[in-house]
């Protein structure tokens, strides 16, 4: 078989839709150049796929099962790994779909979005792979060695925004996608969604908008930030975090989810947010003041993009939210000052058919390499 012209293989972490947004935008490209089978632990949370994609449902890798308990079978657990647990059938029924396609398929490529142990996995089986990059403090051995034996890593965000501390050999194998997956179509002018809103054109609007994986907006904060505007509007919108002492203003309204962040974010006319990549990529193609606040994450993975965003100068950065109106006035200054352009330079409007073609083109150096060569011996660990 001409692995050159073989199959894709796209790992999909479930958590959120971010990692299915992007892959989904990635696939629907990449099948234009062969054949291409996600893996998930949900199949519900993907937008269209495209005729020549086959989506696969993984048992979890993650969820514990309802009939063992962990602790009871704990064991040293190697630097290298980060979840891997013993005794949980899903993730050993997992890793043998996977391996048994591995063999079946004879796939060019495993893209990884995200898993350091199935990146690893990929090269231990001799199948080139490819991790999607994110923020954060991954310098340990388990993210090391899935970065170091992949064949390239991809950054679903621009070169600007880069940790400063990421290695030399990690910069030059990464392809920079700015933007991928988040469909920036969806934000209209100000005027446009206001109409659509029913919001007074004269409004002064400030839209602050949570993550879905931390514990919510903490409301005291923002009480500050309302009160020490009385002719603005604030609008919240994701969870809330109350506290018992909090007097909240008339101008600070609890929306919650909404299934139109994008009117709301294109109708602001200054946007507060947490540091996820699909919220901070629609933020910069709206191109308003910004204040950004990290939500905790494993590996600091929002503060180390809010740093990066900041030294862009695309974003206001707290590294904790405003104590009072006077730390929020600071803040509202440093963000009036930021150059639109700078912010909408973050996006690319052909982000997914730009990484689909640079990773066609890898593959096929990969596999137009001599079977003898160092080159393929050293990607593909033959």
């Amino acid at each position: 078989m001409n692995r050159a012209r073989g199959p894709v293989g796209y790992f999909v972490h479930h958590q959120g839709r971010g990692h299915a947004e992007r892959a989904a935008s990635i696939a629907n490209e990449l099948v234009h150049h062969r054949d291409i089978v996600l893996f998930c632990a949900r199949t519900d949370i993907f937008p269209d796929l495209a005729d020549g994609i086959e989506l696969r449902e993984l048992p979890s890798l993650f969820e514990p099962p309802c009939t063992n308990k962990p602790h009871e079978i704990a064991a040293d657990l190697p630097e290298t790994l980060h979840c891997a647990p013993l005794g949980w059938p899903s993730i050993t029924n997992a890793i043998a779909e996977i391996t048994g396609w591995f063999a079946k398929a004879k796939p060019a490529l495993f893209i990884t979005d995200v898993s350091a142990e199935l990146g690893q996995l990929a090269r231990i089986a001799s199948v080139p792979h490819m991790a999607v990059l994110q923020h954060g403090d991954r310098s340990d051995a388990g993210h090391m060695a899935a970065y170091r034996g992949a064949a390239g890593l991809l950054a679903p965000y621009a070169r600007e925004l880069e940790q400063s501390d990421r290695p030399k050999w990690m910069r030059e194998k990464t392809i920079y996608t700015p933007g991928v997956g988040i469909d920036c179509s969806r934000i209209s002018s100000r005027d446009h969604a206001r109409a659509k809103l029913g919001l007074d054109p004269q409004l002064e609007l400030v839209v602050v908008i949570g993550g879905g994986g931390g514990t919510g907006l903490p409301s005291a904060p923002l009480t500050l930030g309302a009160r020490a505007e009385p002719d603005s509007t604030w609008i919240t919108l994701g969870k809330i975090q109350t506290e018992w002492h909090e007097t909240a203003p008339a101008n600070l309204r609890h929306l919650g989810w909404v299934d139109n962040v994008e009117d709301w974010i294109s109708a602001a006319d200054r946007l507060v947010s947490s540091c996820g990549n699909t919220t901070v990529h629609m933020i910069a193609a709206a191109a308003r003041p910004w204040v950004i606040v990290p939500e905790w994450r494993y590996f600091a993975e929002q503060l180390r993009k809010a740093e990066a965003l900041d030294a862009a100068g695309v974003a206001a950065m707290a590294r904790q939210w405003p104590a009072s109106g006077a730390d929020w006035m600071k803040l509202w200054r440093a963000a009036e000052v930021i150059e639109p352009e700078r912010q909408r330079a973050l996006v690319r409007d052909n982000a997914a058919k730009s990484a689909a073609t640079a990773i066609n083109a890898m593959i096929e150096r990969i596999w137009t390499t001599s079977q003898d060569s160092p080159a393929l011996a050293k990607v593909a660990g033959a």
